[in-house]
């Protein structure tokens, strides 16, 4: 009762997502947790049902930093609230070990607890994008696929400095971004082509 009183769902979260970027996923137990906050495992089921309830609430602390645009109010405002959306998620994210698998996780279980990927869904339908849902589940296809392999590039090069970094980095991801959105929004959204030689 007393370790249950101590504790409350901030500090669990927030002790989750410090134990995920000091160590990665493989570490984030509920016992290492307990463990980390000094209580008996038996505490946490207090705040957060199961693990993956957890990992939705840090998931949505990793994302809480993106700055939410305003809700779009045409085609070229959506076009430009996805790809600001896209890169804010990615930048938030790239540098957190496992992040994207969190994510994934999270996006799978409650979608809607996730205030950027709300925006992105909520931008695609004022554009009049069909299949609102599936649009969004490409763009987070992209973004989290472009952090993992940023992500094992990091780990490769840990265990041997010698292995050349991904040539899949900012720029393919940039790449990808700008063709999704011209298939999405059409050549003339802004910022929706790559930008042509002379």
């Amino acid at each position: 009762m007393t370790e249950r009183l101590m504790l409350d769902r901030e500090q669990v979260e927030a002790t989750a997502v410090d134990i995920l970027t000091r160590f990665g996923l493989a570490d984030l137990s509920m016992r290492r947790l307990a463990r980390e906050l000094d209580v008996q495992v038996g505490a946490l089921y207090w705040h957060v049902k199961n693990k993956q309830e957890l990992l939705v609430g840090v998931a949505t602390r990793l994302l809480d930093g993106i700055a939410i645009p305003p809700a779009p109010i045409d085609r070229d405002s959506a076009c430009e609230a996805v790809g600001e959306l896209a890169r804010g998620i990615r930048a938030s994210l790239v540098n957190v070990p496992d992040s994207a698998e969190v994510v994934q996780v999270a996006q799978s279980l409650q979608s809607d607890a996730l205030a950027p990927l709300n925006r992105l869904r909520t931008s695609f339908e004022a554009a009049g994008v069909e299949n609102a849902a599936w649009a969004q589940h490409l763009v987070m296809n992209h973004v989290l696929g472009s952090i993992a392999v940023a992500q094992e590039s990091v780990r490769l090069a840990a265990v041997d400095p010698g292995v050349a970094g991904s040539p899949h980095g900012d720029d393919a991801f940039e790449w990808g971004l700008l063709v999704i959105l011209h298939g999405l929004f059409g050549p003339t959204a802004p910022g929706a082509c790559p930008h042509q030689g002379p």
